[in-house]
């Protein structure tokens, strides 16, 4: 099979996480007798440097062109300052937005060999839940502004209930394969928009008599993830709790390093590791590429290569049982670098 993928390294360690997960994908293709080509295309910090524009026009027609992107990261605190609409992280929305990659899928698993959470072990054990998060609508995409003199500021969440049905849909066909359980995670009791999420949900749900639907305001939603994360299968919910909900969820996997994700949209799709571009650890070859690489997993069942994904999935787990981690999941002492994670994965899979 021959696939084009337009590849976005972005910023800080994005450049090192993709070039680790790119190596372990074209190990795959070797295997199993695919072809992947890959463009490399410019988003974020970087755009701005060589364009002064977070995403060029170029970018998105590639990324509007090829089967699927493979995304790293992209912000910078230096750009902090830059005004809204020429931040790196304006040029990740604009190309969500124009994708319309409505549909945010979140994986949260743990692997049993970490032990970097601070939760109680037997709080974890067997946690495995999916966050659905909406992605092109909400707060995020909504007007924004301040008023003549500075002094108030807005930032309006819209929501329609088309939108929230094509991810509603996407998270009750998820359920029925896994657990038949949707929880819908809102604020129902203060805002307008979470009550047309909950009825919208409600709808769809009379659609799918196996799942059981659940409401969870975000407030306690965001406790019972720490304290009960074995009581939730499919997570449903909007695009700001979502972005919030799936970044507390690393501290139940041990590290933000490890969680990957996948951006679907009608026509095209999207797969990044969640964690940001940490500038810090740029070019030190100590950043965790396992969400990266998972993310590419996650490609992989996207083409339908579930043999694929299963044997690179396989890998991963194998290298975290073995202790061949960076530093930000095992201790320094015996920690590996980005590259050797990365070949251990390589070789493991070439020799199955």
């Amino acid at each position: 099979m021959n696939k084009n993928i337009s590849v976005i390294e972005g910023d800080g360690i994005g450049p090192e996480v993709i070039k680790q997960t790119i190596k372990v994908l074209n190990s795959i293709a070797k295997k199993y007798n695919h072809n992947f080509f890959y463009k490399k295309y410019f988003v974020g910090g970087v755009a701005i440097e060589k364009f002064g524009n977070p995403i060029p026009e170029k970018t998105i027609d590639a990324c509007l062109k090829s089967d699927a992107i493979l995304f790293g990261c992209v912000g910078d605190s230096k750009y902090d300052s830059y005004p809204r609409g020429k931040r790196p992280e304006d040029g990740l929305l604009k190309l969500r937005k124009k994708m319309n990659l409505f549909c945010n899928i979140r994986p949260v698993i743990v692997y049993s060999k970490i032990n970097k959470s601070p939760i109680k072990k037997e709080l974890l054990d067997g946690v495995n839940f999916v966050i659905y998060r909406e992605l092109t609508g909400g707060i995020y995409f909504g007007e924004k502004g301040r008023s003549n003199n500075g002094n108030e500021a807005f930032d309006y969440c819209v929501y329609s209930k088309k939108e929230i049905q094509k991810i509603g849909e996407m998270a009750f066909k998820a359920a029925i394969k896994r657990k038949n359980k949707v929880t819908l995670v809102d604020k129902a009791n203060v805002l307008e928009t979470s009550r047309l999420w909950r009825e919208t949900v409600k709808e769809i749900g009379l659609d799918y008599p196996n799942v059981y639907l659940d409401f969870m305001y975000i407030d306690n939603a965001a406790m019972q993830i720490i304290l009960n994360p074995k009581n939730f299968d499919i997570i449903l919910t909007d695009n700001m709790f979502g972005d919030i909900l799936s970044d507390e969820s690393s501290v139940i996997t041990g590290s933000l390093g490890l969680l990957p994700s996948a951006s679907i949209g009608e026509n095209k799709s999207m797969f990044e590791p969640i964690h940001g571009s940490y500038p810090k650890a740029k070019n030190k070859n100590i950043a965790n590429p396992l969400g990266s690489i998972l993310s590419g997993s996650m490609m992989l069942d996207h083409f339908g290569m579930h043999k694929e994904k299963n044997l690179l999935e396989e890998a991963v787990k194998n290298s975290i049982e073995s202790k061949i981690c960076t530093t930000d999941i095992i201790d320094s002492d015996f920690s590996s670098t980005t590259e050797e994670v990365g070949d251990y994965i390589v070789k493991y899979i070439i020799n199955q």
